[in-house]
């Protein structure tokens, strides 16, 4: 009969007991905007949920789903320029 035996320390709430790093923090920091538009545009769903979505509804939810592309698209713009310059 063969053990089999694990390859890695088991995982206790000891080794997550960690702060964030300082890198980590930056990338939330960058990440901050896109996460508030994303937020707008749930609540904006949210609230056409349990009731039919009136002309208002509709163009908040629009104009909140065009700003979470426009932060992606700025995100991804400033991603882009960091690899290349």
């Amino acid at each position: 009969m063969q053990i089999i035996a694990a390859l890695q320390a088991a995982v206790t709430a000891a080794s997550l007991d960690f702060e964030p790093t300082a890198a980590e923090l930056d990338a939330i920091e960058q990440e901050m905007p896109l996460i508030q538009a994303e937020v707008e545009l749930l609540d904006a769903q949210i609230m056409t949920i349990d009731r039919p979505a009136n002309e208002l509804d509709t163009r908040r939810v629009r104009r909140a789903r065009r700003r979470v592309l426009a932060v992606r698209r700025a995100l991804a713009n400033t991603a882009a320029d960091e690899v290349a310059g």
